[in-house]
């Protein structure tokens, strides 16, 4: 496998060792698709280290059965890697907000901040995957400030992945690794609706 070269190395006191082996925060954002995605694919790898995984979705519904939810919880009972917990917050909602519906979905955000919040001061999971975490802060449902304090505070060497639009400019002045999906074309540009095996 090659070697990645570093631009830089901080004179931080740190070993090579010790720098590589760091935990990361990462944020998947933009308008394109695939942040969700890329980030299933790091918890497979996660998977494979033997690396307990905690899914925490904010926004796809409960209802919803999307493929990279049943293939890891199944990978997470083989016994052979780590072990898959999935929390999909409440019943789920959709990035449309609905009238009426709003208050329910961001108590239901704050339980899984709360939750999350819990696993990490335990350190329960060594990879987490928190996603569409970036509607319930950019809808104001959850305190910016005290996230970001929380994740980069964080005990241990659990690494985080968060998903979504729109990420905020703090999240991402905090985050160690940040990658932009842009989107160049899209099928439902020219009035394609989801399908399977591609969305879900």
């Amino acid at each position: 496998m090659p070697q990645g070269k570093p631009v830089s190395v901080p004179d931080d006191g740190l070993t090579t060792r010790q720098r590589r082996n760091r935990p990361l925060l990462i944020v998947h954002t933009g308008p394109g698709k695939g942040k969700s995605t890329a980030a299933f694919g790091m918890a497979l790898r996660a998977w494979n280290q033997g690396w307990p995984i905690g899914v925490f979705q904010f926004v796809k519904s409960a209802k919803w059965r999307i493929g990279e939810e049943r293939a890891l919880r199944v990978l997470g009972e083989s016994g052979e890697g780590g072990s898959v917990a999935w929390h999909k917050m409440g019943e789920g909602w959709s990035w449309i907000r609905r009238p009426g519906a709003e208050d329910d979905h961001a108590e239901n955000a704050r339980e899984g901040w709360a939750q999350i919040k819990r696993d990490l001061a335990a350190e329960t999971y060594r990879f987490y995957v928190l996603d569409e975490f970036t509607y319930p802060l950019k809808w104001g449902w959850l305190d910016l400030a005290e996230v970001v304090e929380t994740l980069t505070g964080r005990p241990g060497d659990q690494h985080v992945v968060i998903t979504g639009r729109d990420a905020p400019d703090r999240l991402v002045e905090v985050a160690d690794l940040v990658t932009e999906m842009g989107k160049v074309k899209h099928p439902m540009d020219a009035g394609q609706k989801g399908q399977r095996g591609i969305e879900w």
